[in-house]
């Protein structure tokens, strides 16, 4: 696969997986590779992985292309530090974006939180109109406030938090706190129920007579929760049994509750859209804990790499593909083609590859020759 060199595809997979999707420092890597009598240097392992970064990147491309005909994504983001010096940056802060939708997930790297980057992401969109569940980052709200044909979807689980967080700061304020609470697990409770009798393929006017006795719960539910805010926002400044601090920690709370309610009742009028962004907060896991062991990226184009890979083997297990047994195939592939990716890529994305390509890769890949599996 890499002229002149005496390591394998298999080693490559071992060392594509053990960072990338199990989050191991390189380091241990190579010590657990010199335990076994195999001793490589950091500088062997680092060039050949840049080697293979131009591998990867069509099929980043079609995973992009992929994602923007679709319509409902789940955004975040984290920090990711790389240890490059870039004209006009200070310090070695940048950010992994996350893009989450019902076939891709996609990352990418850049040294900016603006609005700027999700707008460059969503520039692609092929539909009318898309919508995308998030947190409150102003970014999103700057991105939907540019682009008319998105529409942005607030999280409750963000907003159940600032009640609890609240609780647990202030012991005047935890009745109040789990009020709010429990409202909001009445939510989901009535949320869960309509979509129980939900038919993605029949309009919401034509639903069937239990979703709309569910639906009907579920907007009583939220006028009520909407109108003691209200009521509890209106009587703030004149209520003395808080003390001061409370008071402002309260009206803090409820003025953000309101003010984000449009995004937050998009569900209402769109079943499939989640009540929070659960879905991306647990796919971005994967790269904070790779952070956490290995710090980042000591280059700009090992930060690429890591976004690449991150994208593509998510985007296997959101399939259920073995993430082993499509590296090896991929590989071997840009192995036969002289190092080179494969001029056709069908039969490697999962959306376009057959039946019975997709059960051979969802198969558990074959255990290393001489390796008892009993």
């Amino acid at each position: 696969m890499i002229a002149r060199s005496p390591f394998g595809v298999s080693f490559w997979v071992e060392m594509l997986l053990g960072k990338y999707r199990y989050g191991q420092p390189s380091n241990r890597l190579l010590q657990d590779l010199a335990d076994q009598g195999l001793p490589v240097s950091p500088g062997t392992l680092a060039g050949g992985l840049q080697r293979l970064t131009g591998l990867f990147e069509p099929v980043l491309e079609a995973l992009y292309c992929k994602q923007m005909s679709e319509t409902l994504f789940n955004n975040d983001e984290t920090r990711w530090e790389v240890f490059v010096d870039l004209e006009g940056k200070v310090g070695t802060r940048w950010y992994l974006w996350l893009t989450r939708s019902a076939s891709v997930v996609f990352y990418c790297i850049d040294p900016s939180r603006s609005a700027a980057v999700p707008g460059a992401h969503f520039a692609g969109l092929q539909g009318e109109r898309a919508i995308i569940v998030c947190d409150r980052y102003s970014a999103y709200k700057k991105l939907a406030r540019l682009a008319e044909n998105i529409l942005l979807a607030f999280c409750w689980a963000h907003v159940r938090r600032d009640f609890l967080e609240a609780g647990r700061a202030l012991p005047a304020l935890e009745p109040w706190a789990l009020d709010f609470k429990a409202r909001i697990g009445m939510l989901y409770h009535l949320n869960q129920q309509r979509l129980a009798h939900w038919d993605p393929d029949r309009p919401l006017a034509q639903q069937c007579a239990a979703f709309e006795h569910a639906q009907a719960a579920l907007q009583a539910a939220l006028a009520d929760l909407h109108a003691e805010a209200e009521r509890l926002l209106a009587q703030d400044d004149t209520d003395a049994t808080l003390p001061k601090v409370a008071r402002a920690r309260c009206k803090r709370v409820l003025t953000s509750l309101l003010h984000h309610w449009s995004g937050l009742t998009v569900f209402v009028a769109h079943p499939e859209v989640p009540m929070d962004n659960n879905r991306a907060e647990e796919t971005i896991r994967t790269p904070v804990i790779g952070r956490k062991n290995y710090y980042g990226s000591g280059s700009l184009w090992s930060a690429q790499l890591a976004a690449t890979l991150f994208s593509i083997l998510q985007t296997l297990a959101l399939w259920g593909i073995n993430p082993r047994a499509w590296l090896t195939a991929y590989l071997n592939a840009c192995a036969e083609a002289g190092g080179q990716a494969p001029s056709v890529l069908a039969e490697f994305l999962p959306w376009s590859m057959d039946a019975a390509r997709r059960a051979e890769l969802c198969r558990p890949a074959a255990p290393p020759t001489g390796i008892d599996s009993s």
